[in-house]
């Protein structure tokens, strides 16, 4: 396997030699100013940069390093550069992260802390990029542009592929904003007649008075005003397919007139007196209750059977694990490329607020709001506010990266001494550290591990 790139911006020959000798795991390359970084960056294209703040021609200031770092993330902006910085030189560690950076570690280097920095930041890229492959492929699942990894919208999907081919009535059962046009225009597409039109009105959007002239058309003279012939979407939709959104929503009379069309496959134009074949795939869908309107007579049954040949019912979006922040992430690379914006990603308070979220609008929500966010947010990371949500209380954690290194790091800790049951030499294996280093973080942390069980004691 192809090993990572990692990038060390360093004029010190020293530590260079120390940091090649610390990540045999990598391909290391190496720049020494602002120039030779750029130039790896943009030929070598590394996921991963440990820099330097102290570069040629300003070794003892910082005011090159942060330009070298500033133009890292203009260029690359999913490159994760991880600043080294003086001990205790905390205003300039977190000037750091505000410009694009990653993490930081103190000099003197810790080489076992950097890897664990490292370690992590390369699987949050790889993380990263399979995310925007997912989100970018032109075939993220079986349907094209259906973006999810829930069970249940797989299973959707598996139903639209069967059916499609056929010449069946298909009506989609869902919320408002669950994507049922997209779903209908899915139908379309994986069908006989792709290259036939796909024509949609709204039924609950137009009024009564002037819904029938939209799907049946019209003669000249049929009605005052009526100076022209016109087509009706019926007929428009010839030998492709027509999509009837909100068809509890249609008005009994016309209901008659639909079932008359579906029975026989041909219309009459208000005013004409000749019916018209017309070969056209209905494809409906409602977000209203329909089997209750039909059982209260509000809705033909009759009319209903001949639309629900195959019914499809759409989970709504905060039924669908994990598809929010799925969705979200592919919201923010479309809008980012459309917007001509560059942000990074989401805060931690936004993840957990997507998260969280019931999402009521479902995904037409969700992407407004990422939409917003893209326009208004003033960082480089779409945080809560942005998308005009609050995360839970509790579910941000503090940013003292040097605490959450501890925290991890005793974690780790336990968890190795309770796999080798305390045996140091093996804890130390595990921990890829040596057994001095292993009684330094032992001591660290304040942890006393007990005897290891009689007979299995280790030697020093």
């Amino acid at each position: 396997m192809t090993k990572p790139k990692l990038l060390i911006v360093e004029d010190d020959v020293g530590l260079c030699n120390q940091y090649r000798w610390a990540f045999p795991g990598y391909e290391t390359l190496f720049a020494q100013d602002r120039k030779q970084a750029l130039a790896v960056v943009q030929h070598d294209q590394p996921k991963l940069a440990i820099m330097d703040l102290g570069l040629p021609p300003d070794p003892d200031g910082v005011s090159e390093g942060f330009a070298t770092l500033e133009q890292i993330a203009r260029i690359a902006p999913d490159l994760k550069v991880i600043v080294a910085t003086s001990h205790g030189d905390r205003t300039h560690a977190l000037r750091a992260v505000a410009s694009g950076a990653y993490d930081f570690c103190e000099k003197p280097i810790e080489i076992e802390v950097l890897r664990t920095v490292v370690d992590r930041a390369l699987r949050l890229s790889e993380l990263e990029e399979e995310n925007r492959q997912l989100a970018q492929a032109n075939v993220p699942t079986p349907l094209r542009r259906i973006v999810t990894g829930s069970d249940s919208m797989q299973k959707v999907n598996r139903t639209i592929e069967r059916v499609a081919p056929t010449n069946v009535t298909v009506l989609l059962l869902g919320e408002s904003g669950t994507g049922k046009e997209l779903l209908a225009r899915a139908v379309h597409e994986l069908s006989p007649r792709a290259a036939q039109p796909f024509v949609a009105i709204n039924c609950g959007a137009i009024p009564e008075t002037l819904l029938e002239s939209e799907l049946f058309g019209y003669e000249r003279g049929a009605f005052t005003g009526a100076v022209k012939q016109s087509i009706g979407k019926i007929e428009s939709a010839s030998h492709g397919t027509l999509f009837l959104d909100e068809i509890g929503d249609l008005p009994l009379p016309l209901q008659v007139k639909l079932l008359r069309f579906l029975q026989e496959q041909t219309v009459e134009r208000i005013g004409g007196r000749a019916p018209i074949a017309v070969d056209v795939r209905v494809v409906s869908a409602t977000n209203a209750a329909i089997e209750e309107r039909v059982e209260h007579g509000s809705f033909r049954g009759d009319l209903f059977y001949r639309l629900n040949a195959v019914s499809v019912r759409i989970p709504p979006l905060r039924e669908r694990p994990g598809d929010a922040l799925l969705l979200a992430r592919y919201f923010l690379n479309r809008h980012n490329r459309e917007l001509n914006r560059s942000l990074r990603g989401f805060t931690e308070a936004a993840v957990a607020a997507i998260d969280a979220h019931a999402w009521p609008g479902n995904v037409r929500e969700l992407e407004n709001r990422v939409k917003r966010a893209v326009v208004m947010a003033d960082g480089k990371l779409v945080d809560a506010p942005d998308l005009e949500l609050v995360a839970p209380e509790g579910a941000v954690l503090d940013f003292d990266l040097r605490a959450a290194r501890m925290r991890a790091e005793r974690v780790i800790l336990q968890r190795a001494l309770a796999h080798s049951n305390n045996r140091l030499s093996q804890a130390a294996k595990l921990m890829g550290i040596s057994r001095p280093t292993l009684y330094g973080l032992l001591e660290a942390h304040d942890l006393a591990p007990s005897r290891a069980p009689a007979g299995e004691e280790e030697e020093d």
